[in-house]
């Protein structure tokens, strides 16, 4: 039961990432391609790509923390376990203890920016004129994708299935 609780929830949160990074990718990508284009070939500039472009990078990078979790492609150091093979699984415990921590914590304080951006009705994207909260909402939704994903890593860990094939 619980670990199809954990797989659907691991399909559900990789189908958020993978269709959210494809398309704001995308859409930079076309937004960025098309200013170069018309720039280069008329003297009609996209004055908004660039900052589409700029917060796409931020969601990016917050998204990709959680794809990085389900990849296990977090920066660890990994001296210690390969002189001293004992201390694999504790100092693995201790990483998504950290984690779990880091990501509780971009909950917590995200949803607080959130709502303090929220309550300025000024915040909005320079250009495009977007409610701002709308990209700080971004800090707690990774955090719990995080904690999610970490939390099936960990289960997986004390399974032993560390060595999973899926994606």
């Amino acid at each position: 039961m619980l670990k199809r609780i954990f797989k659907t929830v691991d399909r559900t949160i990789a189908a958020i990432e993978d269709w959210s990074l494809f398309l704001t990718v995308s859409a930079a990508l076309l937004a960025a391609m098309a200013n170069v284009i018309l720039r280069k070939t008329t003297h009609i500039n996209l004055y908004w790509s660039d900052e589409l472009v700029r917060k796409v990078i931020f969601f990016t990078t917050f998204i990709g923390c959680s794809a990085a979790v389900r990849h296990r492609s977090l920066i660890r150091i990994d001296a210690l376990p390969q002189m001293f093979p004992v201390l694999k699984r504790p100092l693995t415990l201790f990483s998504h203890l950290v984690v779990l921590l880091f990501a509780s914590t971009m909950i917590w304080l995200g949803l607080q920016l959130t709502r303090a951006v929220y309550a300025d009705e000024y915040a909005r994207s320079a250009t495009l004129q977007i409610p701002e909260w709308y990209f700080y909402a971004v800090l707690p939704l990774m955090g719990g994708m995080m904690f999610l994903r970490t939390l099936i890593v960990m289960v997986e860990d004390w399974r032993g299935l560390s060595n999973r094939t899926s994606d």
